[in-house]
């Protein structure tokens, strides 16, 4: 089975560059304790990695 990232929100997006503006959409988050479960891809791993002061990753099962 494949794992997943569970993606949590933990700080807001005003006075953030519009760039990570985009990859919080892209990635579904909403706001701060927003939380999405994306596929464990490089895609995906790329994105966090580009706000990985925005938010908490976990690795969670499929």
């Amino acid at each position: 089975m494949k794992t997943k990232l569970k993606v949590t929100q933990v700080r807001g997006f005003s006075h953030r560059p519009e760039t990570q503006r985009v990859i919080l959409r892209g990635l579904g988050l909403r706001g701060p304790h927003s939380t999405v479960v994306v596929d464990n891809t490089p895609s995906f791993r790329g994105m966090v990695k580009k706000v990985i002061h925005l938010v908490t990753v976990e690795e969670t099962d499929g």
